[in-house]
């Protein structure tokens, strides 16, 4: 297994649109693997391949404290089954220490394939929707912080270039 780079805001490839995987090959679930290892050490509960400049819609999530409920969802649709909206502080690694209030549907059905490409049906409420609902959006193309703001998305995204040009020198 290997750590990826996780891209940042404002990064221009974390506005691609990602493409649906074809076939789950020994290379896509090599990529799946190392997308845990990279989500585990961030550390973090969600990760897109976008977000690791693999632009195939590809996606690892794991809520638990312990690692113990890894789950992956690959060509990821979702039906919203609740309008119902409901608020949550959202961070996201890709802006790395930003939390802010989005407001998403609390009720959603999923249909994926699993790991190995089997197909599943799912319908999720709580964290796990909204998770899921996140880190769709940046197989779309889209950020938590399009959520926001145009002065507040701004702020983050002078804070984010100014620590990345720190690091950098």
């Amino acid at each position: 297994m290997a750590l990826l780079q996780i891209l940042e805001f404002p990064d221009p490839r974390l506005r691609t649109r990602a493409v649906p995987v074809d076939q789950v090959t020994e290379r896509i679930q090599t990529l799946i693997d190392d997308m845990f290892e990279t989500m585990y050490t961030a550390p973090g509960i969600g990760l897109a391949a976008s977000q690791v400049d693999v632009h195939e819609r590809i996606i690892v999530m794991d809520l638990s404290d312990d690692h113990s409920a890894p789950r992956v969802f690959i060509n990821p649709e979702i039906k919203v089954i609740d309008e119902d909206l409901g608020s949550y502080d959202e961070g996201c690694l890709s802006v790395p220490g930003f939390y802010e209030t989005v407001q998403r549907p609390k009720v959603i059905a999923v249909k994926a394939l699993d790991r190995d490409g089997s197909p599943f049906t799912e319908e999720l409420d709580g964290l796990m929707a909204i998770c899921l609902q996140h880190e769709i959006d940046h197989l779309e193309g889209k950020l938590f912080v399009d959520y926001l703001s145009a002065l507040k998305r701004q702020r983050i995204r002078g804070k984010l270039v100014k620590d990345q040009k720190r690091r950098d020198s």
